[in-house]
């Protein structure tokens, strides 16, 4: 979604964690959100899915947060859950 502060913030962090390279896409409608997964922007897909997908949450085309290690919320995962998730 554009103007949602998570998306810069998102590549920076993957950038850290060693992943500059990611394909970025706007999704502005509810049907692409839907077609594609998003549960809100930014939403990261790792061959087609999620790695931070909650369960029972709907797309959206929205702003997203995230919960750090620390449980405090954020517009994008850390680094840390960066490299977690990119490892699987």
């Amino acid at each position: 979604m554009p103007r949602c502060p998570g998306a810069d913030l998102l590549a920076a962090r993957l950038a850290e964690a060693g992943h500059p390279g990611v394909i970025r896409r706007v999704v502005t409608s509810q049907p692409d959100a839907e077609r594609l997964g998003l549960t809100g922007s930014p939403t990261l897909l790792v061959d087609g899915a999620d790695p931070f997908a909650r369960l029972g949450q709907p797309p959206s085309v929205s702003c997203r947060l995230y919960l750090d290690e620390h449980g405090r919320r954020s517009p994008a995962p850390s680094a840390g859950q960066l490299r977690d998730a990119l490892r699987l």
